[in-house]
């Protein structure tokens, strides 16, 4: 009799070890504020179950939301069939610090051998995970991937005179809840005429976690034809899979109407006439105002300044004779060209080395002149080898 009592206990206590529901957390997780984490109610029953019912608690801790539907399936498990059920969640903690998820009451009720139902609670013990704080500043943007797209109706630098320019920003983040992504941007400059559309925010559930897509939409116009730039846009967040922070950007945008930018190069390219006629005024203004001044001078003032001016003039007649006749092969020619050309620089305290004509009045008139070997473009250079810092050829 004793025995039979014990092995009735022993299949009682089997059975209520059998029905068991556990929090089940990824190995390994070092989860930081506001990052999606994964977990598993998974329950193990052997009564026969009629009907059931589990909430997930919620918290002031974090966020959660459920990522499929439940589960229910047979498993073999130590040589008994098993009624296994799971409930995949998503959790996403507000604050670093420890995070407490549980204890989760699974309400069963339950059918014996005889079809009378009992009411029978499974409850997971509760579990506990540390959270990092967020490396970032601001609110807590983590995700697997964000990605900005960023479409325009026209060509934002060349639009048609009262054209209005429609700006639409798509950002989509995996692995983040809608109001963890940032609030729409304010586009506002003073050259700037903006109307915001309202702002679509929506979350898709997949097995893998959210996906969040936000949409911004801006209708832009110039109030000036005079082009800007819309600056840039960052938006930090951080890449659970890389663990590390990002950055993304709504790129900047240069903008204006392209009769502007028409009128402007029509300004800078003048036909070919009007751009002489223009220098020669400009050049012409200069020379009279230069000589009104100079002519109110003293004699000798205004000779040293007229002194100056030729000094300074990259124009030199004398040395184009110089070489003019260098051209022509006659010897005298080129001595009366460089004579010439070395009084001007004497005159105008210009360098001169004393030297120049050596080479030249050796040929004219030393006794034993060779006009055979006579290399004018080497006498050439020796002329102007006066000044190394005068470069003009």
């Amino acid at each position: 009799m004793v025995r039979w009592i014990v092995l009735l206990l022993l299949l009682i206590a089997g059975d209520a070890h059998a029905d068991s529901l556990r929090l089940l957390l990824p190995e390994g997780a070092h989860p930081v504020a506001g990052e999606m984490i994964p977990v598993t109610l998974r329950g193990e029953y052997t009564s026969r179950i009629a009907l059931e019912t589990l909430n997930f608690p919620g918290s002031a801790a974090y966020d959660w939301m459920q990522l499929a539907r439940d589960q229910w399936r047979d498993e073999e498990i130590a040589g008994r069939t098993v009624r296994v059920f799971e409930r995949r969640l998503a959790v996403f903690p507000r604050h670093a610090g420890t995070l407490t998820l549980g204890p989760v009451t699974h309400h069963l009720t339950v059918v014996d051998e005889t079809n009378l139902r009992a009411p029978l609670d499974v409850t997971a013990a509760p579990v506990t995970l540390a959270v990092a704080p967020y490396p970032g500043e601001g609110t807590p943007l983590s995700a697997r991937s964000l990605t900005v797209e960023d479409t325009l109706s026209a060509a934002p630098g060349e639009l048609r005179d009262g054209e209005t320019l429609v700006r639409r920003v798509t950002l989509k983040a995996q692995g983040a809840l809608p109001h963890m992504l940032p609030p729409r941007p304010i586009l506002r400059e003073p050259w700037l005429i903006s109307f915001a559309a309202p702002e679509q925010r929506e979350m898709l559930p997949t097995p893998a976690g959210p996906v969040t897509t936000v949409v911004w939409e801006w209708h832009l116009r110039p109030t000036t034809g005079e082009p800007g730039v819309l600056p840039p846009v960052p938006i930090a967040w951080f890449d659970t899979a890389a663990r590390e922070m990002r950055m993304a950007e709504i790129t900047a945008l240069p903008f204006g109407y392209a009769s502007f930018r028409d009128n402007r190069s029509g300004t800078e390219r003048l036909p070919a006439a009007e751009s002489g006629a223009g220098w020669l005024a400009l050049v012409a203004g200069g020379l009279t105002g230069i000589s009104l001044c100079v002519t109110g001078l003293a004699p000798r003032r205004r000779a040293q300044i007229l002194r100056d001016l030729r000094r300074l003039s990259p124009f030199d007649p004398t040395r184009r004779w110089l070489k003019r006749a260098a051209r022509t092969g006659d010897l005298f020619a080129i001595r009366r060209a460089a004579e010439a050309y070395l009084r001007r620089r004497r005159e105008l305290n210009l360098p001169v080395n004393g030297c120049e004509t050596t080479e030249l009045d050796a040929m004219l008139y030393g006794r034993t002149a060779d006009a055979t070997g006579f290399d004018r473009e080497a006498v050439i250079r020796t002329i102007l080898a006066h000044a190394p810092r005068d470069r003009r050829a």
